[in-house]
This record gives structure tokens, C-alpha cells and sequence, in this order.
């Protein structure tokens, strides 16, 4: 059954295009209220799509984008599958040299690919699940198992509903293991399944200084210039061996045992290549830590922007009144991010004078997540990637953070294999973004085979 259900998924490539097309060129950016009415047009349109297939689906509204939700019951592991049919926005558009919201197909250094907004973050990735279920329809009568399907639309907009939502569903969407497809490969011959994300912690800053922008040449030398000390204090978030200086900052970060740091060496990674693709050539990051584990493994502060005072045409000689920065935090293991929260809150109140004033903007933070890869869902999922792609599937971390994992995990009450197949140079968050024609036929062979195992219960041995 499975290998007709491949050849489906193979004689059905062109129609997938169509599909996917027909999803990309709605303009679903949930982050502009302009688009609501298209973010809506995306649901209904997946509403349908699934309908089709044999899923009882449904769209649900809520006080932002709707959420769309299908079901399938059938003996067997329930499984929940999660993507997301919202992207993000498209400026610059004059960087872009085709349409966003026009997809193509192209002729690409490594093959055919998929241009256009949404083809792979996420609209390509959750389709290749879709066309696995279609193929299963279209060969047997029917889906492979107990499967529901959680497609949000404001994943890049921040989730501001997500949580309201899995607690008041919590009934229907708490499964025995959630398959998320929003991360890469490896490389483009190794599949991947992401076993560990770091957590996030977000602070906008402003540090309030005299009560007007003062004249350099009147006040200069005799009033506190906010812009000197917010950059000093914030260049001191750092010692000279990359290490944060926060009191508690590493409480809760575990060890790196020493079969991970080996399987991550094993890993085919240039160091070199990673850093000179962007241009640079010396690692940062804490010393003593190869660039893999400092990615994966430890904690970051970083400044994301700082300004104030004059910045346009010209000069205007000022000492401004306010300084702004933006912080932020990935933290991993058993960090605490509302400890850690309070720890920058007070640090940076004891660098500033005393006529000086703080205020903060936070941002909800999340903490990291590790995966118990010994739990046979990951080892007969990677089996299955593993023969698909020719390739055994590595085992990677991830330096991101995903929050709808860890939501899963204190609300649903289970865990998540994350599986996509997307590569490095998507360009999913820029213009220009792509899916390789690949990826997209081949991921959806993969969650066939995933699907066809797990189903048939090798998700418990």
C-alpha cells in the first residue's frame, strides 16, 4: 500500500504545484490589520482543501486570525499535526524580482524551485503533510489514522491567541504526539528532526535623562548624556570571555553530555562556511564552546538596536533627552525567564545615576525545550526519513525558538517531533523567499512514510 501511495504523491507533483500556488497567492500577513480579510480567505481556502480529503474541518475565529481545525478519528495513535498559513510581510518590496504574492516555478542553482511569499515558512512545508494525506486518500478510500490538524494564522505576529485557544480545546487537540514541520534539514541531502530550542526573552529599554533634548554646546560636559551611559552599561553585559554578566544568568543551564558534544562534532560543519557566508570570520559566543554549541547549547544576550537623539541628514548637536535599546535573551534548559527578567531589571538600575529614570517594555518569554530522542517516535520517524532521502537523519538542535512546542508541553500535555524539510537559504523571513521543488516532493513522500509507521503503532516501539 505504501509504495502505491508514494507513486500517487508522484504522479500528483504538477496539481501539488497548482495547490500550493492557489494558497501563496493569497496575501495572509496576519501582522497587518489590512489583511485580516485575506488571512480569513486563507483558512476558508484550507477549510475546503481538507473537507475534500476526508477531514471534518472547521474554521474558528478568534480575536485575531482564525484557526483552523481538522479532524479525522480512526483507531490508532491520535496524532496532532501544527503549521501555520500566515506570512510574514514583504517590504522591502523593491528588493523583490518577482511579485511576492505571484508564485513560480524557477530554474535554481540546485534544481527547480517555488518562488513567492509563503512557499516555504510555512505554506509549502504544511502542504507537503496535506499531499501526503490526499495521496492516502486517493489510494485507499481513506486517511491513514487518528489524525487532527492545527493550522494557526498568527504565528508571525506573535500567537497573541494561541494560548486562550489550546486551553479552551484542550479536549480535542491533546494527542499523543504533536509533528510540527516548521524547521530544516540539515543539508540538502540529510534529513533532520530538531530535538532541542532554546527559549526567549525580550526587553525594550528607555532610559530618561534631562526633560528636553539639550544643546551640545550649552550642556555638554555639565548634563548626563542618556545615549553614554545606556551603551556602556549595555557593552557590559559581556566579560572578555563572552560570558553574561547577570547575577543567576546561568542557573538552570545544563552541561552538555559528552555523547551529544560527540554526535554534534561527527556533524559535516564548517565553522569557516557558516561564519563566511555572512561575511565575517571569527567565531564569537562564549569561549571554550565550539559555534554548534554556542547555537544550540548556551544562553545569549544580544542588542538587537539602540538609539536616540538625532540620527537623519546632517547633524543636529544634542544631548537627547531618552536612549532606546531593545535586548534579548535565547536561554536553554531549565533558565527562568522571569528570574532572569528581574536580574537585568536590577543590574541595569545600578549602573544608571540616580537622576536618571528607567522604563521597560517586556515581551512574554518562553523557556527552552529538550526532546527525549530515545522515545520511539523519533527513532521510526527517523527511520523513515532515513529511507526516503538515502540518508540516515541527524539528530541536530536549534537555536531558535518555537513557542508552540513548549505550549503543547504545559497545556496539551505532550510532546512534539519537529520534522520539516526547508534549507538555510529559503530566505523565508526576506524578499525572495523559495522552496526547493525537492523538499516539496519529497517532504510530502516523508510524512507518507511517517504517517504509514506511526499509524500502524511503531510510534510505541
Amino acid at each position: 500500500m505504501l509504495n502505491a501511495v508514494l507513486a500517487r504523491i508522484d504522479q500528483n507533483q504538477n496539481a501539488a504545484i497548482e495547490r500550493l500556488f492557489a494558497l501563496m497567492r493569497i496575501p495572509s500577513i496576519s501582522t497587518d490589520p489590512a489583511y485580516a480579510e485575506d488571512c480569513t480567505r486563507a483558512a476558508d481556502w484550507l477549510v475546503d482543501d481538507l473537507t475534500s480529503i476526508g477531514f471534518t474541518a472547521t474554521r474558528h475565529d478568534t480575536p485575531g486570525r482564525p484557526m483552523v481545525v481538522a479532524r479525522h478519528v480512526a483507531n490508532g495513535p491520535h496524532i496532532l499535526f501544527y503549521g501555520h498559513y500566515d506570512v510574514q510581510p514583504v517590504d522591502p518590496l523593491e528588493d523583490w524580482n518577482t511579485p511576492p504574492f505571484a508564485p513560480q516555478l524557477e530554474d535554481g542553482a540546485h534544481g527547480k524551485l517555488l518562488r513567492g511569499r509563503g512557499s516555504a515558512d510555512d505554506k509549502g512545508q504544511l502542504m507537503t503533510f496535506v499531499e501526503a494525506c490526499r495521496a492516502f486518500k486517493e489510494v485507499t478510500g481513506t486517511l491513514p489514522g487518528n489524525i487532527t490538524i492545527l493550522l494557526e494564522g498568527e504565528e508571525e505576529s506573535g500567537s497573541p491567541s494561541l494560548i486562550p485557544f489550546l486551553e479552551a480545546h484542550k479536549g480535542a487537540l491533546s494527542a499523543d504526539i504533536a509533528l510540527v514541520c516548521d524547521t530544516n534539514m540539515w543539508n540538502r541531502e540529510t534529513p533532520a528532526i530538531t530535538t532541542s530550542l532554546r527559549g526567549t526573552l525580550a526587553e525594550e529599554v528607555t532610559l530618561h535623562g534631562a526633560r528636553i533634548d539639550l544643546h551640545s554646546g550649552m550642556y555638554g560636559g555639565a548634563a548626563v548624556n542618556p545615549i553614554h551611559i545606556l551603551a556602556r552599561a549595555l557593552g557590559a553585559l559581556h566579560d572578555a570571555h563572552g560570558r553574561i554578566t547577570l547575577p543567576g544568568f546561568y542557573n538552570g543551564v545544563p552541561k552538555l553530555d559528552k555523547a551529544t558534544r560527540a554526535a554534534w562534532a561527527a556533524l559535516d560543519f564548517s565553522e569557516a562556511a557558516f561564519l563566511g557566508a555572512v561575511g565575517l570570520g571569527v567565531p564569537a559566543g562564549e569561549s571554550g564552546f565550539s559555534v554548534l554549541e554556542n547555537i544550540w547549547a548556551r544562553p545569549t544576550a544580544e542588542v538587537n538596536g539602540i538609539w536616540g537623539g538625532y540620527t537623519g541628514p546632517g547633524f543636529k548637536t544634542v544631548l537627547p533627552a531618552n536612549a532606546n535599546a531593545k535586548v534579548s535573551f535565547r536561554l536553554v534548559g531549565d533558565q527562568d525567564p522571569e528570574a532572569i527578567r528581574a536580574s537585568f531589571r536590577a543590574w541595569l538600575q545600578a549602573q544608571i545615576p540616580a537622576d536618571m529614570r528607567l522604563s521597560f517594555k517586556s515581551k512574554d518569554g518562553s523557556r527552552g525545550l529538550n526532546m527525549q530522542t530515545d522515545a520511539p517516535v523519533y527513532r521510526r520517524s527517523a527511520a523513515a526519513l532515513g529511507e526516503e532521502w538515502g540518508q540516515p537523519a541527524a539528530m541536530i538542535g536549534s537555536g531558535v525558538s518555537i513557542p508552540i512546542v513548549a505550549l503543547f508541553r504545559s497545556i496539551l500535555g505532550m510532546d512534539s517531533a519537529l520534522i520539516g524539510v526547508g534549507q538555510e537559504d529559503d530566505a523565508i523571513h526576506s524578499p525572495n523567499e523559495k522552496y526547493d521543488l525537492r523538499s516539496f516532493h519529497k517532504g510530502a513522500r516523508s510524512w507518507a512514510r511517517i504517517l504509514d509507521d506511526l499509524c500502524r503503532g511503531g510510534w510505541q516501539s
